[in-house]
């Protein structure tokens, strides 16, 4: 069963990820105000949230020490939200498609996972998730 972490192990993911959504908030002022930033300025800031939740996430899940299995699940999950941030920085790289698809295939991957039970774990109770053993 897991338990809830406590404020000094949850310290880095939730600072980590108060940064990430007030870079989401400079991506949406670019989208109200676009004049008011560089060009290629939005290259940056699409990419920014996506990577740094990705580090968030992987700092919680180190945190959190989740089964083998579990980690393995949220490191291709960071992983997806890394290639799809380098499709948003370098959308002209040669790659930017093969990142693009990459980032597609993990995150339909990771649905897919969860959709079947894999891995077949209780749910982590600090997403406030409803839980019952079965018998």
């Amino acid at each position: 069963m897991y338990r809830r972490l406590d404020r000094v192990h949850r310290i880095i993911p939730v600072v980590l990820g108060v940064i990430t959504l007030l870079s989401v908030v400079v991506l949406f002022a670019w989208d109200a105000f676009p004049k008011y930033f560089p060009a290629r300025a939005h290259d940056i800031l699409g990419a920014l949230p996506l990577a740094l939740v990705a580090l968030a996430y992987l700092a919680y899940q180190a945190a959190r020490r989740p089964p083998f299995r579990e980690l393995i699940k949220a490191i291709l999950l960071a992983i997806a939200f890394l290639l799809w941030a380098a499709n948003q920085l370098w959308p002209d790289a040669p790659r930017s498609i093969l990142w693009n698809d990459l980032a597609i295939a993990l995150f339909v991957l990771d649905v897919f996972l969860v959709i079947i039970g894999w891995p077949a774990t209780s749910p982590d109770e600090s997403f406030a998730e409803t839980w019952i053993a079965s018998d």
